[in-house]
């Protein structure tokens, strides 16, 4: 089994950048799918970005695209969320995920989560 801890949460002003990590346990973090998904207050959890082991393959939402970066350090295990331009619709707690299938968007189901991080942009 896989463990997931993020970390990197805060309070910034719309406008403004975050990074997030996750650092994962484990042996077979390389071949691991990782993502991250995102749940606003009231709402049902999203999808948002998503990056294969090697790191070849990479999914988006639509509205995180251009802002957002997902990048991975294997040697690490670590995977990270560059959010960038910030707005306060993309307050939400964040959560790291992994698996080993890849799948496009929001159909993605990954089987292991971590706890979650807030993250809260203000205007």
């Amino acid at each position: 089994q896989v463990q997931l801890v993020e970390s990197g949460g805060g309070f910034v002003q719309a406008g403004g950048s975050l990074r997030l990590s996750c650092a994962a346990s484990g042996r077979t973090f390389s071949t691991y799918v990782m993502g991250w998904f995102r749940q606003a207050q009231g709402k049902e959890r999203e999808f948002v970005a998503e990056l294969s082991g090697s790191g070849g393959s990479i999914s988006y939402a639509d509205s995180v695209k251009g802002r957002f970066t997902i990048s991975r350090d294997n040697a690490k295990k670590t995977v990270f969320l560059q959010m960038n331009s910030l707005k306060p619709e993309d307050t939400a707690v964040y959560y790291c995920a992994a698996d080993t299938i890849f799948a496009y968007g929001n159909i993605w189901s990954p089987r292991y989560w971590g706890q979650g991080t807030q993250v809260t942009v203000s205007s």
